[in-house]
């Protein structure tokens, strides 16, 4: 864990997400709804949280990042080259053809990747099989998650859950992205999730309900949950909104996965910017 001001990971949010619409803008392809609504817990991770080494991508005794809804990669791609893991220029690169920044997480391409990831449902399921290595082992690495709503329709995700209660994976926090859309429109209209946070906690979890786009609620929760050894996995229920920080972006369900023509890129900069010089 590093010491790292509030403000700072909120300065460091704003940039990631310039990166993230910049990248998306350039490749003309990408998701940037989901990858604002995630921005803020990933910055907390990546700039704070997670035991990690960019110059060792591979070190044994790093922190795991499981994406398991990986079409939301650019916001990943935009904290991995910020904190050094490959150089900020290839960002341009984004879905290109043999770029390492593909449009999912490639663990064989892209330093930093801990598993590639791009099929909704089978994230979680990878991350607990870390956990399971980590107590085996007799390792101290945590193993963080982070799911989409519309993912959690999957049934897999709740197989995986079930074993990390059984194998009493404390060792493993899983963010839900609750931001209510999926690429076919309200999640509840898709289909149902009922009470999600609640069915976490019904299959063993810890749960922690927040304002996923407040950093100082997730940097106080991730305190709280560092500190709790109880054999229980960790399950931060995180209400966001698709689009965060982007005017024309927020609540609606078309930029799941659209890129901004030159007006939108345009304005899009200018209200982070004018939300960066506001701190």
């Amino acid at each position: 864990m590093k010491n790292v001001s509030v403000l700072d990971l909120k300065k460091q949010c704003i940039d990631l997400k310039k990166k993230v619409i910049d990248m998306v803008y350039k490749a003309q392809s990408g998701h940037p709804g989901g990858s604002l609504s995630v921005a803020d817990f990933v910055t907390a991770l990546y700039f704070k949280e997670m035991k990690i080494d960019p110059e060792n991508p591979n070190w044994p005794e790093r922190d795991r990042f499981v994406l398991s809804k990986g079409h939301v990669c650019p916001i990943q791609y935009a904290a991995l080259a910020t904190r050094g893991y490959f150089d900020e220029a290839i960002l341009d690169t984004l879905r290109q053809e043999g770029s390492i920044l593909q449009g999912h997480p490639d663990m064989k391409k892209c330093p930093g990747i801990d598993i590639s990831t791009g099929s909704l449902g089978q994230g979680l399921a990878c991350g607990v099989g870390m956990g399971i290595v980590a107590k085996q082992d007799k390792m101290d690495y945590r193993v963080f998650v982070v799911v989409g709503d519309g993912e959690c329709q999957e049934g897999e995700i709740w197989e995986a859950a079930q074993t990390a209660y059984k194998y009493q994976l404390d060792n493993l926090v899983v963010f839900v992205d609750n931001n209510n859309l999926q690429i076919d429109g309200i999640t509840d209209e898709v289909m149902p999730n009922i009470h999600l946070g609640k069915k976490f906690e019904a299959f063993g979890f810890d749960m922690y309900e927040i304002n996923g786009n407040d950093m100082q609620q997730i940097v106080d929760t991730l305190d709280r949950i560092r500190m709790t050894k109880n054999g229980k996995p960790k399950c931060i229920f995180a209400n966001t909104v698709k689009g965060k920080g982007v005017s024309y972006m927020e609540n609606q369900c078309g930029w799941h996965g659209v890129a901004p023509n030159d007006e939108q890129y345009a304005q899009a900069m200018k209200e982070l910017d004018q939300q960066l010089q506001a701190l």
